[in-house]
């Protein structure tokens, strides 16, 4: 084979073949089914990835080379061209020094850093940069997709192809294609243009698009996105189309008018914005004349995260919704159906070395439709216009730290009157550290002054109440390890005792309102607390001591920690009578009985077990079961019992949850897989959630069918949905994603 160097420049042939699709999953996930290198024969690994093909010399062989005519270069048998990361080859070639023209036939080849080529027949003018080529299969190396072309004309940074067709599945296993009569292609606009365009399904064409644009690199363009199909017992048929918009390059909107069958046309818009300190997102939703409720329905949402220099941030998470019931209607989970209070709020928050601050606005929407209109107003939260918070911290020694955490709120509500409340807690802490244990002493004074607006002279005669009281604590612990073996495995074990002693003198608080003060659901963490409830209304009365213990077994080789338990109490020296309004005084010997487990028996089993006993009614309060089993790749499954009592208020003894929950991702082969999930009140007899389905998936195409029943309000009203998902990977997906019911509904789902 003869080899010369030339200064012949190749024509640059570039065929992209991209299209916009948002898809769910990472590139390392979606491809695993397909074929590894199914790269066309003729694909050279050797090529250089880089370099500057304009500087670069061209290198020609063959294994006969005619240049008799001086005018004319003829190449013969195994002919390949080479500039730079550039390969051509072809079994004949001919080059008119002259005309600047070449023609190429017989096996022609193709190669650059990001695509492989093959066609019958090139030819090509190189003073105009105009090439053309017959029967034409390419392959994107750049990014997954592959296809063919009847014709290729390019010429500069346009081309020009006819009879396309486009897929992301393995050469010649196309589980789905998109064909097009006409593409064009500008790579300086970095725009294609599809005429008559058909997206496949095997042989079946499922979506005709006379015109289409899209983007052939990274940048962004407006256009519609593949849309939305679902279907649910309320609304009917339920189709979304959306509309992006490239307004510029740090903001953007997508319009998506969405069709509901029964109820009509829904309009819903999203702007986002990004800026070097700013960052947000205006989403909102217009139905006009819902045609079974006869009334407008809508929403907003706005979120906004900004930096104001080093110290200083501001966010705002502002949300309306036009009625009580319009989760239930629009939303698409049992959380958001069962949303009862909605917040708004906007804050200014600072931070330094010592210190942070905030000053934050929110007020609350009551969205739970089971409260009866008259009452509604009543039952609303005070609105906190505004709050401010300052905590302050410095150690002054190792062994000494002083602090303060603060709060000042203006209350406003729209049927009650407001107040403004001051609360300030100065603190001293003498924290002795070790490596085998802890002594926190802890010195602090609570003082709260309310200045009460309106009518409140018959509740609170003084119309400026206050409480001030000191609150002493004492949390010592320590800490024992040992080498012990579990399952012949070699394991290190800790035994944690802790003792939290509180001590805080009674304060008659019987003259405060409450406005945002509530009691905390009593659990591990409440055992060392120094206060069971939360807001500044009430500061518990106390005198009581927590024995807790804790040990662990770590194994030694990973450091993975294999079980953890733990068992607390509170005793109680004397009754606790601070209380909010209705709830009698409380007098017993000792807290219920804290105990939590986990064990992780190896990597497919972990089990966890919550407990909280009463001994004096002699009842569980609290009973928690949660188990998991791996196995293979992905199975999961997933088993958990929930019990809980009403412990305090007016409906002290009443159990308030008793539910199960199981769900289920069984993997049948590398390609199905069914999912499943139930959720039984046992205390109702009834399905809060049920969900089922199956999946299937290969190299380039996946499938889920699910369906769904589901609560729908808290008066019982249930629902059914159906989702059917098509994803065309690397292109798009169609029908009503799932993916994140899923998610939420199983345990350890990934797809």
């Amino acid at each position: 084979m003869l080899r010369i160097r030339h200064a012949l420049l190749l024509p640059s042939l570039v065929l992209a073949a991209h299209v916009a699709g948002a898809t769910e999953r990472s590139e390392d996930d979606m491809w695993v089914l397909c074929r590894e290198n199914a790269l066309f024969d003729f694909y050279r690994p050797d090529l250089p990835r880089d370099g500057d093909r304009e500087s670069a010399q061209t290198e020609l062989a063959a294994e006969r080379f005619d240049v008799r005519e001086r005018t004319r270069y003829l190449l013969e048998g195994g002919v390949e061209i080479r500039r730079a990361d550039q390969r051509i080859a072809a079994d004949r070639l001919s080059y008119d020094t002259q005309a600047e023209t070449y023609d190429a036939e017989g096996n022609v080849q193709y190669q650059d850093r990001g695509l492989l080529l093959g066609a019958e027949r090139a030819q090509g003018e190189l003073a105009q940069d105009r090439n053309i080529l017959r029967t034409v299969d390419y392959q994107l190396l750049s990014s997954r997709g592959n296809g063919s072309a009847a014709t290729a004309l390019t010429q500069g940074q346009t081309s020009d192809l006819t009879d396309v067709i486009y897929t992301t599945c393995d050469p010649g296993h196309h589980s789905w294609e998109l064909r097009a009569r006409q593409v064009e292609l500008d790579q300086m606009a970095g725009v294609g243009t599809a005429k008559h365009a058909t997206l496949r399904l095997g042989r079946v064409p499922i979506l005709y698009l006379p015109y289409a644009s899209f983007p052939i690199d990274d940048r962004r363009r407006s256009g519609f996105l593949f849309p939305s199909v679902g279907s649910s017992q309320d609304s009917g048929i339920d189709v979304s189309v959306p509309y992006y918009l490239n307004l510029a390059p740090n903001y953007d909107a997508t319009l998506t008018p969405r069709i509901l069958g029964r109820r009509g046309v829904m309009l819903g818009g999203e702007f986002r914005y990004l800026t070097d300190t700013q960052r947000g997102e205006i989403y909102g939703t217009y139905l006009p004349d819902d045609d079974i409720t006869g009334e407008d329905r809508g929403s907003f949402t706005l979120h906004h995260d900004g930096r104001l220099g080093d110290q200083w941030t501001v966010n705002a998470n502002i949300n309306h919704i036009s009625d009580d019931r319009y989760f239930e209607d629009f939303g698409d989970s049992l959380a958001a159906a069962s949303t009862t209070l909605l917040e708004s709020s906007a804050a200014l928050n600072g931070r330094g070395v010592y210190w942070n601050a905030s000053l934050a606005v929110q007020e609350w929407d009551l969205t739970d439709p089971s409260i009866p209109a008259p009452q509604r107003d009543a039952a609303e939260p005070f609105r906190r216009l505004p709050r401010a918070l300052f905590n302050y911290e410095r150690p002054l020694l190792d062994w000494l730290s002083v602090g303060m955490h603060s709060e000042g709120v203006v209350f406003d509500h729209s049927d009650k009157p407001g107040a403004t409340r001051v609360d300030v807690m100065p603190y001293l802490r003498l924290p002795y550290e070790r490596a085998s244990g802890f002594v926190r002493p802890e010195i602090a004074y609570r003082y709260t002054k309310y200045e009460l607006d309106g009518d409140y002279d018959a509740a609170f005669p003084t119309g400026s109440p206050d409480r001030g009281v000191p609150i002493y604590s004492l949390d010592a612990g320590l800490f024992y390890e040992r080498g012990t073996q579990w399952f012949d495995r070699p394991m290190l074990q800790t035994l944690e005792p802790r003792l939290y002693y509180l001590y805080v003198p009674y304060r008659d608080q019987s003259d405060l309102p409450t406005f945002d003060t509530q009691e905390l659901s009593f659990g591990f963490a409440q055992l060392f607390r120094p206060n069971r409830f939360t807001g500044a209304d009430r500061q518990t009365d106390a005198n009581q001591l927590t024995a807790a213990v804790t040990t662990r077994f770590l194994d030694e080789a990973t450091g993975r920690e294999r079980l953890a338990a733990s068992l607390g109490q509170i005793r109680y020296f004397e009754p606790q009578r601070v209380q909010l309004p209705g709830v009698p005084v409380m007098d017993r010997a000792g807290s219920a009985y804290v105990a939590d487990l986990d064990i992780t028996l190896d990597d497919r089993w972990r089990v966890g077990v919550s407990q909280q006993w009463d001994p004096d009614d002699e009842l569980s309060d609290l009973s928690a079961l949660r188990a998991q089993y791996r196995w293979s790749d992905a199975g999961v499954a997933n088993f958990a019992y929930r019990f809980r009592r009403n412990t305090g208020g007016l409906n002290a003894g009443n159990v308030s949850v008793e539910q199960v929950d199981a769900s289920v991702l069984v993997p049948l082969n590398e390609r199905w897989r069914l999912v499943a999930r139930w959720n039984y009140s046992l205390l109702d007899n009834s399905t809060l959630e049920a969900v089922g389905g199956v999946e299937w998936d290969n190299c380039c195409l996946a499938m889920r069918v699910l369906g769904r029943h589901y609560l729908k309000n808290a008066e019982g009203e249930k629902n059914n949905g159906i989702y059917i998902e098509v994803e065309f990977k690397g292109l798009a997906t169609l029908g009503r994603k799932s993916g994140e019911l899923l998610e939420r509904a199983i345990l350890g789902y990934s797809r």
